[in-house]
């Protein structure tokens, strides 16, 4: 069978007149000079080694084409200069190479450098900004004691006492006598100087085992106001408590309306545990709990219980009574030892990307549903 194109046998064969009739691209092609031809051809004509073996001697290892003794035909490359140890960077020096510029230090500082070496980040006086709310208007009468402690100056036993030394007046009048109270509107000074409410501050802690709650404990060794010390400079204060040997949500903040809303036993606010058991708990005591025991105190039930793990150890429960100890009693009733105690929902908050022993500032939206009580 004949070829379709004449031509095309002789593709490789023909002259560049006969290409360029041929193809589709009429540019005229030129004859490669005699001896780059002869080159290519060599280089062709060499069969191609498959391995780079590194235990193939200089003599017949191929680099880029050539043997050893092909390469010494060659000439040789101007020898390069030296670079300097570390990679330069800047402006151009005489030498060629880019040095370090001067004067960046001033443009970007990172510190004074130590003696080993390391820069040290200078540390500012300048307290960094977190969320801050204002306090409710006074709508009625408020005690002096508790006015002066929610301006943050200090505590209301601690208030009495300022307040029988004379430090504190009302409308330009010293007072002295405990119970007076403080109407909307009035001026009221500490030491000649105009107090009023302080903004409101939200803290939340994943506490972690062996802090006592408590503000000043001389006894104890550790309290929980040592994980949020430098936190704020207002003077908050943790609502609730959990016990030394508990983990979990614990709120900090010095709103005084917040925190009677949260710990008042007559409001019974929802909070979530999950307790782990020296042993399984049994069917039996498992619905003896929920429909309640008694204790010396009275009744008390879990309003949820459920198990947690395959092994019956761990098991969840959900309670909104606020009495001391409540949980590890109702397990202490019915003979079970509590090894861990972790409260893991407090007032709609969760310990989600809080880690053991972190805390954080409540969010706008979170201080919202607080004090609308949306969370339940």
């Amino acid at each position: 069978m004949q070829p379709k194109y004449k031509n095309m046998a002789k593709f490789n064969t023909e002259n560049s007149s006969t290409l360029s009739r041929f193809a589709k691209d009429k540019r005229v092609r030129t004859t490669a000079p005699k001896e780059s031809s002869e080159r290519s051809e060599r280089n062709f004509s060499r069969p191609k080694r498959a391995s780079y073996n590194p235990h193939f001697t200089e003599d017949n290892r191929l680099r880029d084409g050539y043997t050893q003794s092909e390469r010494s035909e060659r000439p040789a490359r101007p020898a390069r200069p030296s670079r300097p140890a570390s990679k330069p960077f800047g402006k151009r020096s005489e030498g060629g190479f880019k040095s370090k510029p001067q004067g960046r230090s001033a443009a970007k500082p990172y510190g004074k450098r130590s003696e080993e070496g390391r820069s040290e980040r200078p540390r500012t006086t300048e307290r960094r900004s977190y969320p801050k709310f204002n306090p409710n208007k006074q709508t009625g009468e408020v005690r002096l004691n508790r006015f002066v402690a929610q301006s943050g100056i200090c505590s209301r036993r601690e208030a009495d006492e300022l307040i029988a030394a004379g430090l504190v007046s009302i409308n330009g009048v010293i007072v002295t006598e405990l119970g007076t109270k403080v109407k909307p509107g009035d001026e009221v000074r500490f030491n000649g100087e105009k107090i009023q409410g302080e903004k409101h501050v939200y803290l939340l802690l994943n506490k972690p085992k062996g802090y006592v709650t408590t503000l000043e404990d001389d006894h104890a060794a550790k309290t929980v106001m040592e994980l949020i010390e430098g936190a704020c400079t207002e003077r908050v204060y943790p609502v609730g408590r959990l016990d030394k040997n508990s983990l979990g949500l614990l709120l900090f903040t010095n709103d005084g309306d917040i925190t009677r809303t949260l710990t008042h036993p007559s409001l019974k606010k929802k909070k979530i545990y999950e307790v782990t058991l020296d042993q399984p708990l049994t069917r039996a005591d498992f619905e003896t709990l929920a429909e309640g025991v008694t204790l010396e105190d009275g009744e008390a039930y879990f309003d949820e219980i459920s198990w947690l793990k395959d092994d019956k150890k761990s098991v969840g429960v959900e309670i909104h009574s606020g009495r001391n100890r409540i949980v590890r009693r109702m397990f202490e009733h019915l003979g079970y030892q509590v090894t861990k105690l972790d409260r893991v929902y407090y007032a709609g908050l969760t310990k989600k990307n809080l880690k053991r022993g972190a805390w954080r500032f409540l969010t706008v939206d979170e201080v919202n549903r607080l004090k609308s009580g949306r969370y339940e």
